[in-house]
């Protein structure tokens, strides 16, 4: 193995982490510090527990306090003296002061409740002053864990909504006093304690505690494990390896970054190893671990928001997405294969791969996953669902104590309570400054006219209204999380969208997916660059190499919503059957026309011919079907049949 191709070590790991992914960039504690931290957090785990549980408390106290145990921790440990090169008097005030206005503005509500649910409307002095510290709070606490976009995004509503008489055109209206927007802003449930918090409150947390408690069991290792002993013996099995492991974690994980650095450090040096350009070994693990937000039963935060926001459960949400985000990852694989197929790479030797005894003695560590799944296909809510998850978690962790295996112990229970809090601040803040926007919006109108000046601009057609909505989503995601970006570009884009005749479901998962798919699009591609990292690649080119086998994400999106039944809206189970088997088959000809390799190199004519015949077969209909069907079955017999005569000719050249 060359000195470049080398496994990450956990500090590596770490520095790789908190460079890309800014929700993970937390200050390092010691002594005091650290204990009152863990506890804090464990704290706010067992509080959203205790309100899963016993589901008593009214939302217009189980947000504020989520905010408030959620801003606190942010400020504690996203400290102003992280950013300044030299600590001084005013950021050490300014550290101890930030957390506890923190708690104060969220508990306010737990003290004031009676009266503030009775002065509804005719809010006093301090009501005004604790809302106006709340909104400064949550901007800064945006831009802090967040990134910068989402806090411009989110002055820029608060600025509109107060100016609004200074916009031109179809923007202008007449503006709100301050008194109106911080009272609506902090004192109402469609403001910062609207939908976006309420889904982190009420599911989005107890979610990503069910991550970390399933990362504590040791199955993201044993995810590398399986992905080994499934694909690693096939051609270009590391790869392969790294796509299915990355579809894995993609079901525990909500961020691509995240999943890059932990499943990357362990792939992407074994494609190195057999011969994988760099920038195609970390391309395949950015493109691979970015589908994981779109793969169920977990597929990330924004789902749960889109089912909040369609008013459909989550177990049908999650239905919908499974036909597209197969058809991703199958896309990815089959790419893979003709990459390792044409440029003539193995996959890996017995002694290569883990024993197959030691892997399936551990089968009962995916337990929760099915639990998970099987809770939600029965039709339970995603709060039982969820802390069943949980609890089904501590259960296998005893057994593997019990069977020697060590992967859990018992002190992890705690910390996992605390890895938790940690993971979801950056969705409490961008919930939070999303509340800010969405709150613009139904206090102005102004979602209806974003929509109407949409469709104007794009002439009432629907594919421009869709070009540009994919254009947003993809600026947008280059610096919000998934979480932001899908909220924002639901609100603005995603009315334009059902204006023009296209059922809610297609137009809310279409923000969905190019909101996810900016994690590998030049020229900020995070993912991109986390695995370039590993890699040792250039940045650019793998986020370039990442698009080309993300492919199907860009072209699945406009055909489920010209085709719903792509998301099995309005079919039958042979309509759905005959779907997927055309839409695999369409998959074929789209990667063989991209790689340039079937049975053997593609002329160019070959290419341009299987491309569009694939995308014909991916649109449900007789027509498109019946045409692609025939032009890849043509293919495929030029193909089959030539593949030996140019071997020959090749092995005479060589002679």
């Amino acid at each position: 193995m060359s000195q470049d191709i080398k496994h990450l070590t956990e500090k590596e790991m770490h520095q790789l982490l908190s460079k890309y992914d800014r929700e993970s960039n937390f200050y390092k504690y010691t002594g005091f510090m650290k204990w009152l931290v863990t506890i804090l957090a464990a704290g706010f785990s067992l509080f959203q527990i205790y309100a899963a549980l016993f589901g008593n408390i009214p939302l217009q106290l189980l947000v504020p306090v989520h905010l408030g145990f959620g801003l606190t921790l942010i400020y504690i440990l996203f400290p102003t003296k992280k950013y300044v090169k030299k600590s001084n008097l005013f950021t050490i005030i300014l550290d101890f002061l930030l957390p506890i206005l923190s708690a104060g503005v969220g508990f306010y509500w737990v003290f004031e409740y009676k009266d503030l649910i009775i002065r509804a409307g005719n809010y006093n002095q301090l009501d005004f002053v604790m809302g106006l510290i709340a909104i400064l709070l949550v901007v800064e606490a945006s831009r802090r864990v967040v990134g910068i976009p989402i806090t411009v995004i989110a002055l820029f509503f608060l600025i509109y909504a107060k100016f609004g008489n200074y916009f031109p055109s179809f923007l202008s209206f007449r503006g709100l006093s301050y008194e109106r927007i911080v009272s609506h802003m902090y004192y109402t449930l469609d403001g910062i304690l609207g939908t976006p918090l309420q889904v982190s409150a009420k599911f989005i947390f107890l979610f990503l505690l069910f991550g970390a408690f399933l990362e504590k069991t040791g199955v993201g290792q044993y995810f590398n494990d399986l992905a080994l002993l499934i694909a690693g013996k096939r051609v270009g099995g590391p790869a392969k390896v790294a796509v299915f492991s990355s579809a894995l974690q993609g079901t525990i994980s909500g961020s691509s970054v995240a999943n890059v650095v932990t499943s990357g450090s362990f792939t992407i040096p074994m494609m190195r190893k057999l011969g994988y350009r760099k920038e195609f070994a970390g391309a395949v693990e950015a493109a691979a671990s970015t589908g994981g937000q779109i793969m169920p039963p977990i597929m990330g935060a924004a789902a749960f928001l889109m089912a909040e926001f369609i008013g459909m459960s989550y177990w049908d949400i999650a239905k919908a997405a499974a036909v597209p985000a197969i058809l991703y990852f199958t896309g990815i694989w089959i790419m893979v294969h003709f990459e390792a197929k044409r440029t003539g790479l193995r996959g890996l030797t017995d002694e290569e791969l883990p024993d197959k005894k030691e892997i399936l003695k551990k089968l009962y560590l995916l337990i929760p996953l099915f639990v998970i799944i099987g809770l939600l296909m029965s039709g339970k809510s995603a709060t039982f669902s969820a802390i069943s998850g949980i609890l089904s978690t501590i259960i296998v962790g005893i057994i593997g104590m019990l069977l020697g295996h060590n992967e859990m112990k018992l002190k992890d229970i705690f910390f996992a309570l605390e890895d938790g809090a940690k993971a979801s601040l950056g969705v409490i803040a961008a919930t939070a400054a999303a509340g800010i926007i969405v709150g613009t919006v139904t206090l102005t109108g102004l979602g209806l006219k974003f929509a109407n000046g949409l469709i104007e601009f794009s002439g009432g057609l629907l594919i421009p209204t869709l070009f540009l909505t994919m254009i947003s989503s993809i600026i947008l995601g280059m610096g919000s999380p998934t979480t932001a970006n899908y909220i924002i570009t639901s609100t603005i884009a995603a009315p334009a969208i059902i204006q023009l005749g296209v059922p809610a479901l297609a137009a809310h998962m279409f923000t969905f997916y190019f909101g996810i798919v900016a994690d590998i699009t030049p020229p900020v591609a995070l993912a991109a660059f986390a695995a370039s990292g590993i890699a040792g690649g250039k940045p650019i080119r793998t986020g370039a190499e990442a698009t080309r086998l993300a492919i199907a994400a860009f072209i699945i999106p406009y055909i489920f919503v010209l085709s719903p039944q792509l998301l099995l809206v309005n079919t039958t189970i042979l309509k759905t059957l005959w779907i997927i088997t055309t839409a695999f088959v369409g998959m074929l000809g789209i990667s063989a026309g991209l790689m340039g390799y079937w049975f053997r190199p593609m002329y160019w004519i070959e290419r341009v011919l299987a491309i569009p015949a694939g995308l014909m077969l991916i649109v449900p209909g007789l027509w498109t079907d019946s045409v692609g069907l025939g032009i890849l079955v043509l293919l495929f017999i030029i193909q089959f049949t030539t593949r030996k005569k140019m071997k020959k000719i090749a092995n005479a050249e060589v002679k």
